[in-house]
C-alpha cells in the first residue's frame, strides 16, 4: 500500500525539480550571455554617419564580450523601419540597434507610419557619440556671424531659406529652434539626404543650412561657406574655432544636437542591460576609439549618459518644434 504514495512522492519531487530548471533556464541564459552571434542592426544605408558608429558599437562589444556581433544594415523611412525590426524583436540581447535621435527620439512626430513609442518601445543602453551640426551660410551670403545672420533675417523676414536633410530630421529641428528662439521667419526646404543641399550652399542657391562637420569642413576651409555655430550648448574639442549658437545673445540658450546610441528592444534582462552597458562603457574609455570618433566629427560620449531621459528630453523638444513650425506627420 505504500508503493503509490512514494510514486506520488517521487513523482511531485521529479516535478518540481523540472519546475526549477525551467525557472532557471532564462537566469542560466542571462549569466552565460552572450553564447551565440549579436545581431546588431544599424538603420541606415552602409558608409553613413550611423553605419560607421555603429560599426564601432561592434567592435567595442566583440571586444569587451568576447562575442560575435553581426551588423545588419537596413535602411527605409529616416530609419524607422530598421527600428521597428528591433522593437519587434525578442528581448533576449541578441537583436539590438546601434540607431540615432532621428528614429529613436524625433521621426515619431513626423512620420505616421511609425507604430512604436521610443521612449515605451525600446530599452535604452547608452550613448555612443554626440552628432553636432553646423549652422552654416552659403557662398551668397555676406554674414560672418550669428548675430549678423538674426539681424539680417529680421530685416527680411520670409525672404530668406534654410535647408535641411528632410523633414523630421534632427537639422531640420535644429532650424525651426533657431527661428523659435531668435524670432526670425526663414523657409524651410527639405532635401532628400544631404548631398544636394550642399552642392546648393556651396553653389550659393541655399541660404543657410544645418549640416554636419564632416560636411561642411571642407567647403568652411575653401571659402564656400561659413560656419556661423554649432548647435551644441557648448563649443565642440574638434572645431573649438566655431562659437556655439547659444553663445549669440539672440540665441541665448540654444542647444539641440543629434547623436548616436545603442539600444534594444522592450523587456531586456537586467542582466544583459548590465553586460552590453560595461562593454559600451570600456570601449569609450578606450583612447584608440574616442580618436576615431572625434576624427569622424561624432565626439565620443562617456557611455555613462542617462539616455532614456536623453530620449524624454528630446522628444519633448521635438513635440514643441512640431507645434511651433505646424509640421504634419506624413
Amino acid at each position: 500500500m505504500t508503493q503509490p504514495l512514494i510514486s506520488r512522492r517521487a513523482l511531485v519531487a521529479t516535478a518540481a525539480a523540472m519546475s526549477a530548471l525551467t525557472l532557471a533556464g532564462p537566469a542560466i541564459a542571462q549569466a552565460n550571455y552572450p553564447n551565440k552571434p549579436i545581431r546588431l542592426i544599424v538603420p541606415f544605408a552602409p558608409g553613413g554617419s550611423v553605419d560607421m558608429v555603429g560599426r564601432i558599437i561592434a567592435e567595442m562589444l566583440t571586444t569587451h564580450l568576447n562575442a560575435t556581433v553581426v551588423v545588419e544594415n537596413i535602411p527605409g523611412a529616416a530609419g524607422v523601419v530598421g527600428a521597428q525590426r528591433v522593437v519587434s524583436s525578442k528581448p533576449d540581447g541578441y537583436t539590438l540597434m546601434a540607431g540615432s535621435s532621428n528614429e529613436m527620439a524625433g521621426t515619431k512626430f513626423v512620420n505616421a507610419a511609425q507604430k512604436y513609442d521610443p521612449s515605451v518601445d525600446l530599452t535604452p543602453i547608452g550613448l555612443a557619440a554626440i552628432a553636432p551640426n553646423i549652422w552654416v551660410a552659403g557662398s551668397s551670403m555676406k554674414v560672418k556671424t550669428a548675430e549678423e545672420f538674426v539681424a539680417l533675417a529680421k530685416a527680411n523676414p520670409g525672404k530668406y531659406s534654410y535647408g535641411s536633410p528632410g523633414v523630421g530630421s534632427t537639422p531640420h529641428f535644429s532650424g525651426e529652434l533657431i527661428k523659435k528662439i531668435a524670432g526670425v521667419d526663414l523657409a524651410h526646404i527639405p532635401y532628400k539626404g544631404s548631398a544636394a543641399m550642399v552642392s546648393d550652399l556651396a553653389g550659393g542657391t541655399l541660404d543657410f543650412g544645418v549640416i554636419s562637420q564632416s560636411l561642411a569642413a571642407p567647403f568652411i576651409k575653401e571659402g564656400r561657406m561659413t560656419a556661423l555655430g554649432v548647435t551644441t550648448a557648448t563649443r565642440v574639442a574638434s572645431m573649438k574655432d566655431i562659437p556655439a549658437l547659444s553663445e549669440s545673445p539672440s540665441l541665448k540658450g540654444y542647444a539641440l544636437n543629434g547623436w548616436f546610441a545603442f539600444a534594444g528592444p522592450k523587456g531586456l534582462p537586467p542582466e544583459v542591460v548590465s553586460k552590453l552597458k560595461a562593454a559600451l562603457k570600456a570601449g569609450l574609455a578606450d583612447p584608440a576609439i574616442r580618436a576615431r570618433l572625434d576624427a569622424a566629427g561624432a565626439p565620443a560620449a562617456k557611455g555613462d549618459e542617462d539616455l532614456a531621459q536623453i530620449i524624454r528630453s528630446d522628444m519633448g523638444k521635438y513635440a514643441e518644434l512640431v507645434k511651433f513650425a505646424k509640421i504634419t506627420a506624413e
